[in-house]
């Protein structure tokens, strides 16, 4: 029997959805609902399916950036080919996503046991969607908002990537809130850093997804709740990475801040209520 039902399966989807790339934490809010519908946070089936939906949110991204991507990709082929064109920014913009993706990769690697153990904990989930919160909060204040896109540099990309360790280590603290609240703090303004982290979370969650996808399958998750929850999560982050790059355009991150803190001193009532098991 799968350790995660088709039904739950559509909910966890959605949930994936919404808020892999929203600042608010999916890891958070999947192990939130997980708990709230009986299903044990811990469980290997579980730890790898919700790995696995990361994917469709991802094949989203994939999707609506793909002109940018293919824009991207074809330069960094072009560069390999010839060294006229390595001086153009989408060239090196490639190499700093692959650079930029390494530390949290030997990261993941060498602290899974930890990261699926003992920081799994709800309450370290409640614990990092407020500091995480307060983190995101300064950042948007403190950021002069003033360099786009075509100003990022190498250094930019190697901080924010290195930033998703952040919430690698401890969920809640969010992987987009992380590298946005980092690109804020180096003067980006929001739409650039939004899209910053979209393109810097392409490959370590599909590697991620790719990586769990072997253990999902074996340990009871069930192939048709992974394919129905990878489905639903890529239609729901599609609108979601729409509505979100709207949203920054003309709004602070203070919406996604009071939702955080709300979220987060909830969670640790539920906790301590006995509600939720951690």
């Amino acid at each position: 029997m799968s350790a995660i039902s088709v039904g739950q399966a559509v909910v966890l989807g959605a949930v994936e959805g919404v808020t892999e790339f929203l600042p608010v934490s999916s890891t958070g809010h999947l192990k939130i609902t997980e708990g709230l519908m009986g299903i044990p946070v811990d469980d290997d089936a579980v730890v790898g399916f919700s790995a696995v939906i990361q994917v469709g949110a991802i094949a989203a991204v994939l999707v609506y950036f793909r002109k940018d991507i293919v824009r991207i990709v074809s330069a960094w082929f072009r560069g390999l080919r010839s060294r006229d064109e390595r001086h153009h920014h989408d060239y090196k913009f490639a190499w700093w996503v692959i650079y930029a993706t390494i530390p949290i990769v030997v990261v993941g690697l060498a602290a899974k046991p930890l990261i699926e153990g003992p920081l799994a904990s709800l309450w370290v989930v409640a614990g990092s969607l407020i500091v995480g919160s307060g983190v995101m909060w300064a950042a948007d204040q403190m950021g002069r908002h003033k360099r786009g896109e075509d100003d990022t540099s190498f250094k930019d990309a190697m901080l924010v990537g290195s930033s998703q360790i952040l919430a690698l280590l401890f969920p809640g603290f969010s992987r987009s809130g992380a590298t946005m609240s980092t690109a804020l703090m180096l003067d980006l303004d929001r739409v650039a850093a939004t899209r910053l982290s979209f393109f810097l979370g392409i490959p370590a969650l599909t590697g991620a997804g790719l990586y769990e996808l072997k253990d999902a399958l074996g340990t009871g998750a069930g192939a048709a709740p992974l394919a129905v929850g990878t489905l639903v999560s890529f239609v729901v982050a599609y609108a979601s990475i729409a509505w979100l790059l709207k949203f920054v355009a003309k709004h602070s991150f203070n919406a996604f801040v009071i939702y955080r803190l709300v979220v987060g001193v909830a969670l640790f009532g539920l906790l301590a209520a006995g509600v939720l098991d951690s």
